[in-house]
C-alpha cells in the first residue's frame, strides 16, 4: 500500500488550525474535516498534508496516528505516545456522550503550505455546520466502502475524490519518492 511519511509537526497544526477556525470540536467532526482536506490536497496537489493513515471505523475514517495521540490526552496514558508532548497542544474532555478536543496553542501557519491552508480552509468551510450523520454519510465514499475496519489506501482515497489517471499515476511516483528518499 502506498503511504505517505507521518508529519507530526504538519497533523498538530492542521488539527490546531482546524480547531482555531470552528471552536472546539467532537473527534467525529475534527476528523472529517481532516479527512475531507487531506482528499481535497491529494486530489489537487498529489500529495497528502498530514501523511496520517486513515482507517474505515463505522462512522467513517479516522487518523490512525491523531486519533492516538487525543486518546493519549485524554487518558493521559498512551502506548508509545507520551501525553505529556501533547498536553501543551490540545485538551480533550467529555461532554454528553462525546470527547471534545480544544485547542490550548495557535496554530503556527508558517507550519503549513499555502496549498494545505487552502485545503483545509475549503474543508472546514464545505463541512463545519454538517451534522454528525451528515459527515458520517458524505465520508461513506468508495474509499471508506472498500476498506471498512482497515486501513485506507492514498489512491482510494484520491479516487474518491475524483483524481483523475494522471494524478493518481502522480500520487504513486510522490509516495515511492518519499519511501526512497526515508529509506
Amino acid at each position: 500500500m502506498i503511504r505517505f511519511q507521518f508529519n507530526e509537526d504538519k497533523a498538530i497544526n492542521s488539527c490546531l488550525y482546524i480547531l482555531s477556525k470552528t471552536g472546539n470540536s467532537d473527534f467525529h467532526k475534527l476528523f472529517k474535516i481532516l479527512y475531507f482536506a487531506e482528499q481535497k490536497h491529494l486530489v489537487e496537489y498529489g500529495r497528502s498534508i498530514t501523511g496520517d493513515v486513515f482507517t474505515a471505523m463505522p462512522y467513517g475514517p479516522v487518523p490512525s496516528i491523531i486519533y492516538n495521540i487525543l486518546k493519549a490526552v485524554r487518558d493521559n496514558y498512551g502506548y508509545k505516545i507520551d501525553p505529556e508532548v501533547f498536553n501543551k497542544y490540545f485538551s480533550v474532555e467529555l461532554v454528553g456522550s462525546l470527547y471534545y478536543v480544544g485547542n490550548i496553542k495557535k496554530p503556527c501557519i508558517e507550519c503549513l503550505s499555502e496549498s494545505e491552508i487552502e485545503s483545509l480552509d475549503f474543508s472546514i468551510e464545505d463541512n463545519k455546520n454538517l451534522t454528525f450523520t451528515q459527515l458520517k454519510d458524505k465520508s461513506h465514499d468508495y474509499a471508506w466502502e472498500n476498506n471498512i475496519g482497515n486501513d485506507m489506501p492514498v489512491l482510494d482515497i484520491a479516487y474518491a475524490g475524483g483524481a483523475e489517471e494522471e494524478m493518481m499515476k502522480y500520487i504513486t511516483l510522490l509516495a515511492e519518492n518519499e519511501r526512497l528518499t526515508l529509506a
